[in-house]
């Protein structure tokens, strides 16, 4: 049996819970109070106009609980999984749904997209998957384990990351396992596991003892396995160095962060890491031309050099207020929060660009950038699109030279 804290389906403690359970055990004093969510300020001159294009909902209130219920897109559609069993697609622009199939399933991890057909899992370890252009069930396979994250798909294969460690290779025709590759999980791990995902003819996932793994799509046998994020500390709580989130992968390049650990350039091909730095993060990274950032676990958002790890600007503005991963659109990288506030950032700068409100309950699932678009999901299954124009802000505009007159 795993820790107090443990992923199985016994007792899903949220990350609140957690972090505040770690914060307590540094402190000197049992009296001492564990410190409030930043409270939010108005901006000033907000450089970024943002509009609401269409708002939907898959269903799913109840208990706070950590799940791996995000979005996925394929061609003009939207795909989203509720708590509750449903599923659906959406019309990418403007929100209408397509189809809905009721599981009736406690889904916990979802939505997976290829090939076709939409892939999600249960919290009893049952893997559906579904056709993409009209719901129709494919067919479903039980992998004995609790599953957390959205599958991946290949054009041949689901991979299947569970709660126990391991990861599976289900096929694609008819959900039967073809593979399976595992790693050792400590005894005390945070609530979640990481998204596989496929790149090229690699199934790549990270892990809750800090590792990120690399095996092949064709049998499951390990191409490489790196250890990112190295336990430290004496105690079970102080050595937990999870690997939460889906790694992204961009060309020949791996980035990664893991909790009380580091964020990490692997190279895809072989796994050696070309640079870490020390970064504690649950929530996953997203990377531009030039800058990868990460929502740390104290709430702040970092821009680090994506050749060299160098930080570029780190903002504090949202600390304690459990940020999900950060999604890169256009001018922008934007986080979501513990009451549904999506937050733009200038990517240049750090400097806070503007805020919305998604639809009042907590984000934990990226954020999606598609187009220059942004859907965002919360914890309630509801669905809102967004988009950002960028605006010059009231200083720039004072100090601009006056326009030509015409024909001058």
């Amino acid at each position: 049996m795993r820790g107090s804290w443990m992923k199985g389906p016994m007792k899903p403690w949220s990350m609140v819970l957690l972090a505040a359970l770690i914060a307590l055990s540094a402190c000197d004093s049992k009296d001492k109070k564990v410190e409030k969510p930043a409270e939010l300020t108005d901006i000033k001159n907000p450089t970024v106009r943002i509009q609401k294009l269409w708002g939907a909902s898959v269903g799913g209130g109840g208990k706070k609980l950590r799940l791996g219920l995000g979005l996925a897109t394929a061609g003009n559609k939207l795909f989203a999984a509720g708590r509750d069993g449903d599923v659906a697609a959406f019309d990418l622009k403007n929100g209408k749904q397509l189809w809905r199939v009721e599981t009736k399933l406690a889904l916990a991890g979802g939505t997976g997209i290829g090939a076709d057909i939409v892939a999600v899992g249960s919290a009893d370890g049952q893997v559906l998957a579904f056709a993409a252009d009209n719901g129709a069930q494919r067919w479903h396979a039980d992998v004995k384990g609790e599953i957390l994250s959205a599958p991946a798909v290949s054009d041949n294969e689901v991979v299947v990351r569970t709660v126990d460690g391991k990861l599976r290779g289900l096929a694609i025709a008819d959900g039967h396992e073809l593979w399976s590759a595992e790693q050792q999980i400590p005894r005390l791990t945070l609530r979640g596991t990481a998204a596989p995902v496929v790149a090229r003819d690699l199934a790549i996932s990270g892990f809750d003892n800090g590792r990120v793994l690399a095996v092949s799509l064709h049998d499951g046998g390990t191409v490489w396995d790196s250890p990112v994020s190295p336990a430290h500390g004496r105690t079970e709580l102080e050595r937990l160095n999870d690997i939460d989130a889906a790694v992204k992968v961009v060309g020949e390049e791996v980035f990664v962060a893991g909790f009380q650990g580091r964020a990490a350039m692997l190279a895809l091909d072989s796994g050696q890491i070309w640079w870490t730095r020390d970064v504690s993060s649950y929530r996953g990274v997203d990377v531009d031309d030039d800058q990868m950032y990460v929502s740390t676990s104290q709430g702040e958002l970092v821009a680090l050099k994506r050749r060299s790890g160098i930080e570029v600007w780190r903002n504090d503005l949202l600390q304690r207020r459990s940020l999900s991963a950060p999604a890169v659109v256009g001018d922008f990288v934007v986080v979501a929060d513990l009451e549904g506030y999506v937050h733009w950032f200038d990517r240049v700068t750090g400097t806070l660009a503007g805020r919305v409100k998604s639809g009042g309950d907590r984000v934990t699932n990226p954020p999606l950038a598609v187009d220059g678009t942004l859907y965002v999901i919360t914890d309630k299954g509801d669905i809102v699109a967004l988009r950002g124009t960028p605006v010059a802000s009231r200083a720039a505009q004072a100090e601009a030279p006056p326009a030509a007159a015409p024909g001058g």
